[in-house]
């Protein structure tokens, strides 16, 4: 158990769930069991923990540390794990750089601090280079760029000049658009030190691998890991009539996820594992609330849609 070396973030990483008791305590057991069946889809190359779908946000430090070590514990020995590092303070973030190094973690996932945000981000981008570099001096893990599409997103060049003055930055999580993705792949994909660009476009996916992403690192994986795999191996053979209809597949699922509130993505992918079979239960920590009757039932016909049902049904009974 413990860090895989020279880790290099690309291929195919979900960013698994996070189970709650009904009193909003982890349960590790169903953790456990979530992390288990994610690891075992083949083809995967990562898991990444302590993110957005992990409810990072409602997570102090010390159920922080416990996540990755209930990680560490059941997967660790089988495949790199990546762990968040969500903090608006940079020295927090170098806290839980250390953290996560220390636990074991092959790679870090660094999201931007809100406080970059309201220009700053963009009229003082050595802020940015501040928070990296402070993270950077505190562990020697490979950096993940997390890449925004608000008022917290890196101008290209930006993204150019931490990649040039900080080595361990290897790659960015890309929630851009279109137009600035595919630029961000063109570019940063062929600098002299390249840094790859994993998608976090998931509800356009196909489009994103198209261009030449050199992975994905998703929430959805958490439901639909398998998918991504067989999407992302056909996207790389040049085998665009099985990418065709893989994404179809997938589009039942992904529309339902990404939906309107947006903020709800984690909620959904939850209540599908419940309906799999594969989570007893669907809790999420406040402000997030429980999902109506209605959409639950639109998440189920989602899955049934993407013949997710059976595949979910086979899953629980290993």
């Amino acid at each position: 158990m413990g860090r895989m070396k020279n880790f290099v973030p690309e291929g195919v990483i979900p960013a698994t769930l996070l189970a709650f008791n009904d009193d909003f305590s982890i349960d590790e057991a169903e953790t456990r069991r979530h992390l288990s069946h994610v690891a075992s889809v083949d083809g995967i190359s990562a898991i990444t923990v302590n993110g957005h779908s992990s409810e990072i946000h409602a997570c102090n430090f010390e159920e922080q540390v416990r996540i990755l070590d209930v990680t560490m514990d059941e997967i660790g020995d089988r495949i790199p794990v990546i762990n968040g590092v969500y903090a608006d303070g940079s020295l927090e973030a170098a806290r839980i750089a250390k953290m996560a190094e220390a636990g074991g973690a092959s790679a870090l996932l660094c999201f931007p601090p809100h406080s970059l945000g309201m220009g700053g981000v963009r009229h003082r981008p050595e802020m940015a280079h501040a928070h990296f570099a402070t993270i950077a001096d505190a562990t020697d893990l490979p950096l993940i760029v997390f890449q925004y599409s608000d008022d917290t997103a890196y101008a290209l060049d930006t993204l150019v000049a931490l990649a040039e003055n900080i080595p361990s930055i290897k790659a960015i999580k890309d929630w851009s658009p279109p137009q600035v993705h595919e630029r961000h792949i063109r570019v940063l994909q062929n600098l002299p030190r390249p840094i790859n660009v994993l998608s976090t476009n998931s509800a356009w996916l196909m489009s994103s691998l198209v261009m030449g992403a050199k992975g994905l690192l998703s929430g959805a994986g958490s439901v639909i890991a398998a998918l991504q795999v067989d999407l992302f191996r056909a996207v790389q053979a040049g085998d665009l009539p099985r990418a065709r209809d893989i994404s179809d597949r997938m589009w039942h699922a992904t529309n339902a996820f990404y939906a309107d509130p947006f903020g709800d993505m984690h909620n959904r992918m939850k209540e599908a594992l419940v309906i799999q079979g594969l989570q007893d239960r669907a809790v999420v920590r406040p402000p997030l609330v429980k999902l109506t009757d209605a959409e639950i039932g639109r998440i189920a016909d989602a899955l049934e849609a993407a013949g997710l049902l059976e595949e979910g049904a086979r899953a629980a009974a290993e």
